[in-house]
């Protein structure tokens, strides 16, 4: 039986407030800054959608290194000046880094006590 990763729901959430954030945050113009978003926040859309249907792990991983870019993003490409703009990055990375790894973890229990079941049943 499949399970839904309700982590993986959320994290599309958080992508979609990420590709938001330039016009609700009123950043569209920021030459750097908008499309990191537009971007890092896309890719989550799409890979958490991915996850919450294929349940792998390197769908998970690529999310928390997707949430760890946009964690770093505004040091690495200069706008931590921007206040607003950086809140938003550093909070929705920590989210998405965060789901990531509690469905990645949530996945690893679930194949262990599937295994136990099928061992316990004397099945493969």
């Amino acid at each position: 039986m499949k399970r839904r990763q309700w982590q993986d729901w959320v994290n599309v959430l958080i992508g979609v407030w990420v590709v938001l954030s330039p016009w609700a945050l009123g950043f569209t113009e920021h030459e750097t800054a908008a499309p990191v978003a537009w971007v890092i926040g896309a890719a989550v859309v799409v890979f958490a959608g991915i996850g919450a249907y294929l349940h792998q792990a390197w769908e998970e991983a690529l999310n928390i290194v997707l949430g760890i870019c946009l964690l770093g993003s505004p040091w690495a490409l200069g706008f931590s000046d921007q206040s607003s703009i950086t809140a938003s990055a550093v909070i929705s990375g920590l989210l998405v880094v965060a789901f990531g790894v509690l469905a990645m973890l949530r996945e690893m229990d679930l194949k262990k006590w599937s295994r136990e079941e099928h061992q316990a049943h004397g099945t493969r």
